[in-house]
Protein backbone atom coordinates (compact mmCIF):
# COMPACT_ATOMS: atom_id res chain seq x y z
CA UNK A 1 0.00 0.00 0.00
CA UNK A 2 1.48 3.35 -0.76
CA UNK A 3 0.08 6.57 1.10
CA UNK A 4 0.32 10.19 0.24
CA UNK A 5 -0.47 13.43 2.17
CA UNK A 6 -3.94 15.21 1.66
CA UNK A 7 -2.13 18.60 2.02
CA UNK A 8 1.58 19.79 2.20
CA UNK A 9 0.45 22.02 5.76
CA UNK A 10 -0.54 18.55 7.23
CA UNK A 11 2.01 17.59 10.01
CA UNK A 12 -0.04 15.20 11.72
CA UNK A 13 -3.22 13.21 11.05
CA UNK A 14 -6.01 11.02 12.35
CA UNK A 15 -8.49 13.62 13.42
CA UNK A 16 -11.72 13.76 11.51
CA UNK A 17 -13.64 15.94 12.85
CA UNK A 18 -12.67 19.89 14.04
CA UNK A 19 -14.62 21.43 17.06
CA UNK A 20 -14.63 25.29 16.84
CA UNK A 21 -14.81 26.48 20.51
CA UNK A 22 -15.98 29.88 21.94
CA UNK A 23 -13.46 31.79 23.62
CA UNK A 24 -14.54 31.47 27.43
CA UNK A 25 -13.47 29.97 30.71
CA UNK A 26 -15.48 27.44 32.71
CA UNK A 27 -15.15 23.93 33.34
CA UNK A 28 -15.49 21.52 30.54
CA UNK A 29 -16.60 18.33 31.95
CA UNK A 30 -17.00 14.74 30.35
CA UNK A 31 -19.76 14.89 28.01
CA UNK A 32 -19.24 18.55 26.95
CA UNK A 33 -18.39 18.99 23.64
CA UNK A 34 -15.43 20.95 24.77
CA UNK A 35 -13.99 17.62 26.85
CA UNK A 36 -11.96 15.20 23.90
CA UNK A 37 -12.68 12.63 26.34
CA UNK A 38 -16.10 12.79 25.42
CA UNK A 39 -15.54 11.16 22.28
CA UNK A 40 -14.57 7.19 21.27
CA UNK A 41 -12.39 9.35 18.37
CA UNK A 42 -9.71 11.39 17.94
CA UNK A 43 -11.02 15.35 17.53
CA UNK A 44 -9.04 19.03 17.05
CA UNK A 45 -10.04 22.09 18.05
CA UNK A 46 -9.64 25.65 17.54
CA UNK A 47 -10.58 28.38 19.64
CA UNK A 48 -12.61 31.65 17.49
CA UNK A 49 -10.45 33.88 19.71
CA UNK A 50 -12.88 36.86 20.43
CA UNK A 51 -16.06 35.45 19.86
CA UNK A 52 -17.41 34.85 23.97
CA UNK A 53 -20.84 33.31 24.39
CA UNK A 54 -22.16 36.87 25.93
CA UNK A 55 -21.33 38.30 21.86
CA UNK A 56 -22.87 35.41 19.88
CA UNK A 57 -25.83 34.42 22.41
CA UNK A 58 -26.76 38.37 23.48
CA UNK A 59 -25.78 40.63 21.19
CA UNK A 60 -25.88 38.11 18.22
CA UNK A 61 -22.66 40.07 16.92
CA UNK A 62 -22.45 39.75 12.74
CA UNK A 63 -18.39 40.44 12.98
CA UNK A 64 -17.77 37.46 14.67
CA UNK A 65 -18.60 35.73 11.52
CA UNK A 66 -14.95 36.87 9.92
CA UNK A 67 -13.38 35.21 13.37
CA UNK A 68 -15.42 32.23 12.48
CA UNK A 69 -14.24 31.67 9.02
CA UNK A 70 -10.88 32.01 10.12
CA UNK A 71 -10.93 29.37 12.71
CA UNK A 72 -12.87 27.23 10.26
CA UNK A 73 -10.52 27.93 7.17
CA UNK A 74 -7.49 27.06 9.82
CA UNK A 75 -9.06 23.49 10.53
CA UNK A 76 -9.47 22.57 7.21
CA UNK A 77 -5.80 23.54 6.33
CA UNK A 78 -4.90 20.63 9.28
CA UNK A 79 -6.55 17.99 8.02
CA UNK A 80 -9.85 17.94 9.45
CA UNK A 81 -12.26 16.04 7.46
CA UNK A 82 -15.39 17.72 9.18
CA UNK A 83 -16.17 21.06 11.17
CA UNK A 84 -18.45 21.38 13.69
CA UNK A 85 -19.33 24.30 16.38
CA UNK A 86 -19.74 24.07 19.88
CA UNK A 87 -22.77 26.37 20.80
CA UNK A 88 -26.10 26.10 19.41
CA UNK A 89 -26.16 29.39 18.71
CA UNK A 90 -23.45 28.92 15.79
CA UNK A 91 -26.82 28.14 13.79
CA UNK A 92 -26.42 31.98 12.61
CA UNK A 93 -23.48 31.69 10.74
CA UNK A 94 -24.12 27.50 9.31
CA UNK A 95 -24.47 28.37 5.89
CA UNK A 96 -21.24 31.33 5.62
CA UNK A 97 -18.85 29.14 7.10
CA UNK A 98 -20.06 25.99 4.56
CA UNK A 99 -19.36 28.14 2.22
CA UNK A 100 -16.25 29.45 3.19
CA UNK A 101 -14.30 25.36 3.05
CA UNK A 102 -14.50 22.58 1.29
CA UNK A 103 -15.36 19.89 3.90
CA UNK A 104 -19.16 19.35 5.60
CA UNK A 105 -19.78 21.82 8.03
CA UNK A 106 -22.44 21.38 10.91
CA UNK A 107 -21.81 24.42 13.24
CA UNK A 108 -25.46 23.89 15.53
CA UNK A 109 -27.08 20.88 16.78
CA UNK A 110 -30.58 22.29 15.92
CA UNK A 111 -29.54 21.43 12.66
CA UNK A 112 -30.69 17.76 14.06
CA UNK A 113 -34.30 18.94 14.52
CA UNK A 114 -36.00 18.92 11.10
CA UNK A 115 -34.31 14.99 11.18
CA UNK A 116 -35.70 14.25 14.36
CA UNK A 117 -39.30 15.32 14.06
CA UNK A 118 -39.46 13.34 10.90
CA UNK A 119 -38.41 10.08 12.91
CA UNK A 120 -40.66 11.00 15.42
CA UNK A 121 -43.24 12.59 13.68
CA UNK A 122 -44.40 13.97 17.20
CA UNK A 123 -43.25 17.26 18.88
CA UNK A 124 -39.19 18.72 19.36
CA UNK A 125 -38.19 19.78 22.76
CA UNK A 126 -35.64 22.02 22.74
CA UNK A 127 -33.62 22.88 25.70
CA UNK A 128 -31.33 25.73 25.07
CA UNK A 129 -28.97 27.67 26.71
CA UNK A 130 -31.12 30.78 26.70
CA UNK A 131 -34.55 29.95 25.43
CA UNK A 132 -35.90 33.85 25.10
CA UNK A 133 -32.15 34.84 22.77
CA UNK A 134 -33.49 31.49 20.53
CA UNK A 135 -35.15 33.43 17.90
CA UNK A 136 -36.53 32.28 14.75
CA UNK A 137 -33.53 33.20 12.89
CA UNK A 138 -32.10 30.70 14.45
CA UNK A 139 -34.33 27.55 13.79
CA UNK A 140 -34.42 29.04 9.96
CA UNK A 141 -31.26 28.58 9.32
CA UNK A 142 -30.60 25.20 10.77
CA UNK A 143 -33.80 24.30 7.87
CA UNK A 144 -36.60 24.02 10.17
CA UNK A 145 -39.73 24.50 8.85
CA UNK A 146 -41.94 27.27 10.72
CA UNK A 147 -44.65 24.50 10.69
CA UNK A 148 -42.65 22.14 12.41
CA UNK A 149 -44.23 21.92 16.12
CA UNK A 150 -41.65 22.96 18.51
CA UNK A 151 -41.95 23.12 22.72
CA UNK A 152 -38.61 25.26 23.42
CA UNK A 153 -37.39 25.85 27.36
CA UNK A 154 -34.07 27.27 28.62
CA UNK A 155 -31.66 27.09 31.39
CA UNK A 156 -31.96 30.71 32.23
CA UNK A 157 -33.35 30.34 35.18
CA UNK A 158 -31.25 28.11 36.77
CA UNK A 159 -28.95 29.84 39.17
CA UNK A 160 -26.42 27.44 38.96
CA UNK A 161 -25.88 27.11 34.71
CA UNK A 162 -26.08 30.51 34.74
CA UNK A 163 -23.34 31.34 37.55
CA UNK A 164 -21.28 29.00 35.86
CA UNK A 165 -21.87 29.63 31.63
CA UNK A 166 -22.57 33.02 31.26
CA UNK A 167 -20.75 34.60 34.63
CA UNK A 168 -18.02 32.29 35.16
CA UNK A 169 -16.05 32.15 37.90
CA UNK A 170 -14.02 28.92 37.38
CA UNK A 171 -16.69 26.58 39.25
CA UNK A 172 -19.81 24.65 38.19
CA UNK A 173 -22.00 23.01 40.57
CA UNK A 174 -22.48 19.51 38.67
CA UNK A 175 -25.75 18.16 41.03
CA UNK A 176 -27.19 22.09 40.50
CA UNK A 177 -27.00 21.70 36.73
CA UNK A 178 -28.18 17.89 36.41
CA UNK A 179 -31.52 19.06 38.74
CA UNK A 180 -31.94 22.04 36.88
CA UNK A 181 -31.48 20.52 33.11
CA UNK A 182 -34.34 17.58 34.29
CA UNK A 183 -36.68 19.81 35.64
CA UNK A 184 -36.77 21.82 32.26
CA UNK A 185 -37.34 18.06 30.31
CA UNK A 186 -39.90 17.14 32.68
CA UNK A 187 -41.63 20.72 32.83
CA UNK A 188 -41.40 20.61 28.86
CA UNK A 189 -43.19 16.96 28.63
CA UNK A 190 -45.78 17.84 31.13
CA UNK A 191 -46.87 20.44 28.97
CA UNK A 192 -46.73 19.25 25.97
CA UNK A 193 -48.05 15.30 26.31
CA UNK A 194 -47.63 15.27 22.22
CA UNK A 195 -43.73 15.37 22.60
CA UNK A 196 -41.49 12.94 21.35
CA UNK A 197 -38.04 13.41 21.76
CA UNK A 198 -35.63 16.24 22.83
CA UNK A 199 -33.12 18.26 22.24
CA UNK A 200 -30.46 19.41 23.67
CA UNK A 201 -29.24 22.55 22.19
CA UNK A 202 -26.10 23.93 24.19
CA UNK A 203 -23.21 22.07 24.06
CA UNK A 204 -22.86 21.79 27.81
CA UNK A 205 -25.92 19.64 28.15
CA UNK A 206 -24.84 16.38 27.06
CA UNK A 207 -23.44 15.23 30.29
CA UNK A 208 -26.63 15.56 31.29
CA UNK A 209 -28.42 13.66 28.25
CA UNK A 210 -28.86 10.60 30.25
CA UNK A 211 -30.36 11.74 33.19
CA UNK A 212 -32.76 13.35 31.04
CA UNK A 213 -33.62 10.38 29.14
CA UNK A 214 -34.29 8.87 32.38
CA UNK A 215 -36.59 11.34 33.82
CA UNK A 216 -38.68 11.64 30.39
CA UNK A 217 -38.18 8.13 28.72
CA UNK A 218 -38.19 10.01 25.55
CA UNK A 219 -35.48 9.60 22.59
CA UNK A 220 -32.38 12.94 23.49
CA UNK A 221 -30.38 14.20 20.71
CA UNK A 222 -27.48 16.46 21.31
CA UNK A 223 -24.18 17.94 19.88
CA UNK A 224 -22.86 14.53 20.43
CA UNK A 225 -25.35 12.24 18.59
CA UNK A 226 -24.71 15.09 15.73
CA UNK A 227 -20.48 14.89 15.48
CA UNK A 228 -20.50 10.81 16.40
CA UNK A 229 -22.90 10.54 13.43
CA UNK A 230 -21.00 12.72 11.11
CA UNK A 231 -18.32 10.84 12.24
CA UNK A 232 -19.24 7.26 11.27
CA UNK A 233 -19.76 8.63 7.51
CA UNK A 234 -16.15 10.21 7.16
CA UNK A 235 -14.59 6.58 8.77
CA UNK A 236 -16.61 3.48 7.53
CA UNK A 237 -15.31 0.30 8.47
CA UNK A 238 -15.15 -2.80 6.67
CA UNK A 239 -17.65 -5.60 7.75
CA UNK A 240 -16.60 -8.83 9.25
CA UNK A 241 -18.71 -11.98 9.44
CA UNK A 242 -20.24 -15.06 8.05
CA UNK A 243 -23.02 -15.71 6.42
Amino acid sequence: MIYTTRSRRQNWTGETVGIMVLDCEYPYIPGNVANATTFSFPVRYAVVEGADNHRLIFDRDPALLDLFIAAARKLEAEGVRAITGACGFMALFQKEIAAAVDIPVFMSSLLQVPFIHTITGKRVGIISADSANLTEEHLAKSGIARETPLAVGGMENCEAFRQAIFFPDGTLDDDAVREGVVDVATGLQRRHPDLGAILLECSDLPPYAHDVQKATGLPVFDFITMIDYVHASLVRNRYAGWV
